[in-house]
């Protein structure tokens, strides 16, 4: 644990020290777009935060490198490679198109692309499902879907980005509770040791997210940009990857640990899709309303989830609040009830299942009842989506 925490603390001290020289740079050469139709900020605001984001993740990947603990991560190093190129080539087509504005067919390459690196040279793939029994697709099936599911993921992160410290926070507290799923559940299917590959993945993007917060918190003086949203997708993505790729779901269903198989077979894929739901449920809304409207599912509007939630009369930072509250609630109580299977009886669900009903009564009723009877005027958040 306490390499974890180096690796935490490595990583946010470099993403803050990076973020404010990255700031000051822009701001000194004017590296910032005009104020966009779609945006609600009126100052223009450099989006390169990503940029020092990656940054810090390069660094951690390089001290891990040459860390004695950290070993067998790089006892395959093609897939280490693999990650930090796909995620250098993310961050490069992200800063383009902060800067520049790219045709969304070319992003949208370059993010199949980056998913290709990581599944074929990476070796990382979904290799199995538990759908009522375990389901074993060929390798090109498996090499398939993971490339969607990081894609899906990293346009997802990247549709949230809106509001001043959406992103960042959200992918704070997804990536807290994911880390902890993952080092419990080394430790339960009797790993030999608790390090690998989705715990790490996690450890360092709770770094660069408490790193880069400082600068994004509201007033913002920094935003992400695609290069920071679409990164932080592509590695979240990739940590849960590593985690359903690598760990046999029929091993969750093993008598000595007393977990019931239904639940047990669903964890290693409920969680990581717990822990982005509303990114995921944002992304799918808006694929199905610019289609419906005959539209590209990567063309910009202003009908977000949280474009609707300062429509209700929600403050920037209260939507902000809630987002965070949303995403731990539902993350938390899916943790909870993955504790709870450590015993068969089905009372042992139920603190989290209370714990979820409780919070998500308690989330619906700060979503529609806003503290605000009108919407204030915003003077720094962004919007920011894919296209």
């Amino acid at each position: 644990m306490k390499q974890y925490l180096f690796t935490i603390i490595l990583t946010a001290a470099i993403t803050l020290a990076m973020s404010w020289g990255v700031w000051q740079l822009s701001l000194r050469f004017k590296l910032y777009p005009g104020i966009r139709e779609r945006d609600v900020h009126t100052t223009p605001t450099p989006r390169l935060g990503g940029v020092a984001m990656f940054l810090a993740i390069a660094a951690a990947f390089g001290v891990s490198a040459a860390h004695p603990f950290f070993s067998n991560l790089w006892a395959r190093p093609e897939t280490m490679w693999a990650i930090l190129s796909a995620a250098l080539l993310i961050a490069v087509i992200g800063v383009i198109d902060d800067l520049l504005d790219v045709d969304w067919m070319i992003k949208l390459g370059a993010q199949f692309l980056a998913a290709g690196l990581i599944t074929v040279v990476g070796g990382l793939q979904i290799l199995s499902l538990p759908l009522g029994e375990l389901v074993v697709g060929s390798s090109w099936l498996s090499i398939v879907i993971t490339m969607f599911a990081i894609v899906i993921v990293m346009n997802a992160m990247n549709f949230i980005d809106g509001l001043d410290g959406l992103v960042a926070g959200v992918a704070l507290i997804a990536n807290g509770v994911f880390f902890a799923y993952s080092y419990m559940l080394a430790r339960d299917t009797g790993a030999s040791s608790y390090f690998n590959l989705a715990s790490f993945l996690a450890a360092v993007l709770i770094g660069a997210c408490i790193g880069f917060l400082p600068m994004n918190w509201s007033p913002a003086k920094l935003f992400m940009g695609d290069s920071g949203a679409l990164v932080l997708g592509l590695l979240m993505a990739t940590s849960a990857v590593a985690i359903t790729g690598e760990v046999n779901p029929t091993m969750l269903n093993a008598e000595e640990f007393g977990r019931s198989q239904l639940l047990g077979a669903f964890i290693p894929i409920l969680l990581p899709v717990a822990v982005v739901l509303l990114p995921l449920l944002d992304f799918g809304l808006a694929v199905l309303r610019r289609m419906g409207a005959g539209r590209s599912p990567f063309s910009p509007d202003r009908k977000h989830l949280h474009h609707r939630m300062l429509d209700l009369g929600h403050r920037d930072r209260d939507a902000v609040l809630i987002f965070y509250a949303w995403t731990a609630v539902i993350s938390i109580a899916v943790l909870l009830m993955y504790l709870g299977t450590r015993e068969a009886w089905i009372g042992d669900y139920l603190p989290g299942v209370a714990f979820g009903v409780v919070g998500v009564a308690a989330c619906l009723v700060v979503t529609f009842l806003p503290s605000h009877a009108s919407r204030p005027a915003r003077s720094r958040t962004t919007t920011q989506e894919s296209a």
